[in-house]
């Protein structure tokens, strides 16, 4: 057997090694690229920040917002939403009435289209201030902080255009003691 290694077989191992990192490239590239579409376009992580939807979310909570749901249904009554507030500011609140519904509220109770509605997430010490009635207008939704007393939503900022909607809070992913689905 010679000592000699034909220079064709040296070059093969080296290319072998520069076709796997090549490869380790590729893969990392599309990962990332993966990440970021997901990360743009269908899911994103959102942090709540004050006390308006307590008790169901809380200051710090961060939650996965799915922003793909509305762009193959329309918004439903009770969905926790975030949205476009300001140019530089999103909210998070509940759906509480769809275009077309009259919403309102007496004596602590919600109204949409003359019936009360049921808010089992709502503390029973929090209180609704009388308002409306309101005519939610074509592609818009009226929202509600879960905390009423504090704060801003609908009756403040009037319906939201559905064009403005981020997408459904799904999951409260921090901190993992409170980690729960919210639908």
């Amino acid at each position: 057997m010679s000592e000699f290694t034909p220079r064709s077989a040296r070059h093969g191992r080296q290319s072998r090694g520069n076709d796997e990192a090549w490869e380790w490239v590729q893969a990392l590239a599309i990962a990332v690229v993966l990440a970021l579409i997901i990360r743009y376009f269908v899911l994103s992580p959102f942090s709540v920040a004050g006390p308006s939807m307590l008790s169901t979310l809380h200051n710090g909570d961060k939650v996965i917002v799915n922003k793909m749901i509305y762009l193959i249904r329309d918004p439903e009554p009770g969905e926790v939403i975030v949205f476009h507030a300001s140019e530089d500011k999103d909210y998070i609140k509940r759906v509480i009435a769809l275009p077309g519904q009259t919403v309102s509220a007496q004596n602590n109770v919600v109204r949409v289209d003359g019936r009360s509605i049921e808010e089992p997430y709502i503390d029973e010490r929090n209180r609704t201030a009388d308002f409306g009635p309101v005519k939610v207008p074509k592609d818009h939704v009226f929202v509600l902080g879960d905390n009423r007393m504090n704060s801003s939503d609908s009756r403040e900022l009037g319906p939201i255009p559905l064009d403005r909607l981020v997408g459904r809070a799904d999951v409260i992913f921090w901190p993992m003691n409170d980690f729960s689905f919210l639908w």
